[in-house]
């Protein structure tokens, strides 16, 4: 299993009129995660993007255990806990400045070659840098 952690403060765009983390940018605080972990391992989005795979989100899932409130620092956990294949999941723990669990989330994302528009295995570079983390 590979584990990321990342801290991101709430911003005042980032909360509505109660001062709480809009539902709606959990989604954006999974993406920070995601591409985080991955630059972590040292493999960029950008460049598997550049060399023709996309990787779409096919399913997001959220729950909502307590308000991320204005100006807290959040911890996001990332975590693989399966090899990806032609998709791959990601599940995420928000923790807030106390390190209260305040969020959980899952999102399914499948990598499409850009020319085809067709599903295509993960790649390479990718499951070279993840193989540590799942052997044994």
């Amino acid at each position: 299993m590979y584990i990321h952690e990342f801290t991101y403060r709430v911003r005042y765009a980032d909360t509505d009129q109660m001062g709480y983390v809009y539902y709606g940018n959990y989604a954006r605080l999974y993406e920070i995660g995601r591409v985080e972990a991955l630059r972590s391992l040292g493999f960029s989005y950008k460049e598997m993007e550049d060399s023709g795979v996309m990787m779409p989100v096919y399913e997001n899932k959220s729950k909502y255990i307590a308000p991320a409130l204005y100006d807290e620092m959040l911890t996001i956990k990332t975590s693989l806990q399966t090899m990806p294949s032609a998709r791959v999941v990601f599940n995420y723990e928000i923790f807030n400045t106390e390190g209260k669990l305040v969020h959980t989330g899952e999102t399914i994302l499948v990598f499409v070659n850009r020319e085809t528009n067709r599903l295509t295995k993960a790649p390479k570079e990718l499951t070279i840098l993840l193989q540590p983390y799942f052997a044994g």
